[in-house]
């Protein structure tokens, strides 16, 4: 089993920078990782992703402001936030695809972490 577990959501003002991460437990092999989030009333959407090789994907609203990364050996993936804005304020989720048998995806979904931005 992967369980995700994420930290460093809060309550920053407009300008500010937060940075989310999520580990991810146990030893099956993890394919891509990335960060969805969801504001009330509007639907999950995906941010940003990067894929085993460390090709990284980005929604275009955040593109130049957020970074994503992961650190293998750690299991864990990063999301660097600068220059936030009160619509980036949501609950943001980790989701990784773990790969138990070589080409088999499964998708796994962290507990979300709220991010909030006051103007």
């Amino acid at each position: 089993q992967v369980q995700l577990v994420e930290s460093g959501g809060g309550l920053v003002q407009a300008g500010g920078s937060l940075r989310l991460s999520c580990a991810a437990s146990g030893s099956i092999s993890i394919n891509a990782m990335g960060w969805y989030r969801q504001a009330p009333g509007k639907q999950r959407e995906s941010v940003a992703s990067i894929s085993s090789g460390g090709n990284t994907n980005y929604t275009d609203s955040v593109k130049g402001r957020f970074t994503i990364s992961r650190d293998t050996a750690k299991r864990t993936v990063y999301l660097q936030m600068n220059s936030l804005k009160p619509e980036d304020t949501a609950a943001y989720y980790c989701h990784v695809l773990i790969e138990p048998v070589r080409g088999i995806l499964y998708p796994r979904w962290g507990q979300g972490t709220q991010v909030t931005v006051s103007s």
